[in-house]
């Protein structure tokens, strides 16, 4: 998984400006849809294949002994 870095809005200029309200616009959306993304590979890991995986190995690791 890539890691990712927030960018902070641009600091809003003493007057109103169309452009830079839809470029605030747009990066906005993109933040949401990209993090709906996330959600969305998040909660298909609980699912599946690879969660039954996940619960295969955990259940494996129950009888490990610890020393």
């Amino acid at each position: 998984m890539t890691v990712k870095q927030a960018r902070p809005l641009p600091i809003p200029g003493g007057e109103y400006s169309e452009e830079n309200e839809a470029v605030t616009r747009r990066q906005i959306e993109h933040n949401f849809r990209q993090v709906n993304e996330d959600l969305d590979d998040v909660y298909s890991g609980f699912q599946g294949s690879g969660s039954l995986h996940m619960r295969k190995f955990q259940f494996l690791l129950m009888g490990a002994s610890n020393g």
